[in-house]
């Protein structure tokens, strides 16, 4: 194809992709009540444990689109996970045609892990997030009340979710380098010390310094998940050390 063949097919894929975005945004606007009671849950949960006569956490909407600024957001992040199966789509049919059996299937294993990882990332931020926000909540002092405004908490809780979800998945990328000859499986084992010192850092620097639970659980799973790649990439190597020396590629070590 000439490039102005490739450009007309990008803004096809493009325009696909906008239009299943969209129609996943309206989709995912109907349902933002359920979303924001279940994300404000731990709002809720500090308010009944203080027990006093005035709300000690709420929710604040600090400007007349507050609402609906943030039903518009969170439309925007369901409309992506809603739309996924359409712009994924575009996107693989725009590249597949240049790319080889071989890397198709390399592609299609990566993307593969990588989805369900990126999920039970966001899951365990689900999961950690009401206990951050508790435990931040006991540095406000007596008499004093946690008022919330809604764009920020759902910046925060957004943002958690993105990072801790793109976290897991580094462990992918770790394999595709060893796929692509780029790094090997020991090469990647042989700097264990620095990646558990980068897991610890990254843990301690999403949570709050006084979480120390939700640090180490963090940090001890991206410090799996790391190990795992590495092993990974290490029976990779094997089998291809193997599939050279049977073509006669490599030396008998005998």
């Amino acid at each position: 194809m000439s490039l102005a063949a490739h450009l007309v097919e990008l803004r096809k894929r493009l325009i696909i992709a906008v239009i299943g975005l969209v129609v996943g945004m309206i989709v995912a606007f109907f349902v933002t009540d359920p979303v924001i009671w279940y994300i404000t849950e731990p709002i809720r949960i500090l308010d009944e444990q203080r027990g006093t006569e005035t709300p000690f956490a709420q929710l604040v909407f600090s400007s007349v689109s507050s609402g609906f600024d943030l039903r518009m957001r969170i439309a925007l992040a369901i409309g992506l996970i809603l739309s996924a199966p359409v712009w994924l789509w575009q996107i693989w049919a725009f590249i597949m045609p240049g790319l080889t059996r071989k890397e198709i299937r390399y592609t299609l294993s990566f993307v593969g892990a990588a989805i369900p990882l990126f999920f039970a990332g966001g899951y365990v931020a689900v999961l950690v997030a009401p206990h951050v926000i508790e435990i931040m909540s006991t540095f406000v002092p007596e008499g004093g009340v946690n008022y919330f405004d809604a764009q920020q908490y759902y910046d925060f809780m957004f943002k958690f979710v993105l990072v801790v979800g793109v976290s897991f998945v580094l462990p992918v990328f770790l394999v595709a380098l060893n796929v692509a000859g780029v790094m090997s499986g020991r090469a990647i084992l042989k700097g264990w010390r620095i990646a558990i010192l980068i897991a610890c850092i990254f843990a301690a620097i999403t949570t709050p310094a006084a979480d120390l639970f939700s640090m180490f659980l963090l940090a001890g799973i991206l410090i799996v998940l790391y190990f795992a790649a590495a092993l990974l990439s290490i029976l990779f190597d094997r089998r291809r050390a193997k599939r050279e020396k049977a073509a006669g590629l490599l030396p008998d070590a005998a």
